[in-house]
């Protein structure tokens, strides 16, 4: 079964983990210094906040996956499709390793299809006792800005 993912940025954790608390009626699942995540299962949603990246608001939808079945399909229809797609397989972002690729919708929205594999203690960490590398959700360029770069001339009309 799949799981609809939305990450947001903000700009006082704090504050947003407590909002977010009250308008779900449960914690948060993990909570970092820099990030806490809810899977909540009604409604099905894996919903992130992180302090990361750029301006507050929408950073990324995603769909999550259960297996690796389920996001062959989603690679298979995103291909079916003729979508500008970036596979980054194996992936260590927010603080979780997954297979995991990225599709561009015409408007600009980044989507994740992924499926977790696991948690990392460091954000964006290849392995525990790494530095944090450039992650996903948090580099300038990352994966999300170079597949826009490669969706823009699909997208380009008139």
């Amino acid at each position: 079964m799949k799981r609809f993912h939305v990450h947001a940025h903000v700009e006082d954790i704090e504050a947003s983990i407590a909002f977010y608390t009250r308008l779900f009626a449960a914690p948060p699942t993990r909570v970092e210094a820099d990030y806490a995540n809810w899977m909540l299962d009604d409604p099905r949603i894996n919903f992130a906040i992180s302090t990361r990246g750029g301006k507050p608001g929408v950073d990324h939808l995603g769909i999550q996956t259960d297996t690796d079945a389920e996001l062959e399909e989603l690679r298979s229809r995103a291909r079916a499709a003729d979508l500008a797609m970036l596979d980054a397989g194996v992936a260590s972002c927010c603080y979780a390793r997954s297979n995991k690729h990225w599709i561009v919708d015409p408007q600009g929205i980044a989507w994740e299809h992924f499926h977790t594999l696991g948690a990392i203690p460091v954000f964006g960490a290849k392995n525990p006792d790494a530095a944090p590398e450039s992650a996903c959700c948090a580099g300038k360029p990352g994966p999300v800005e170079s597949l826009a770069v490669v969706a823009a001339p699909k997208a380009a009309c008139c």
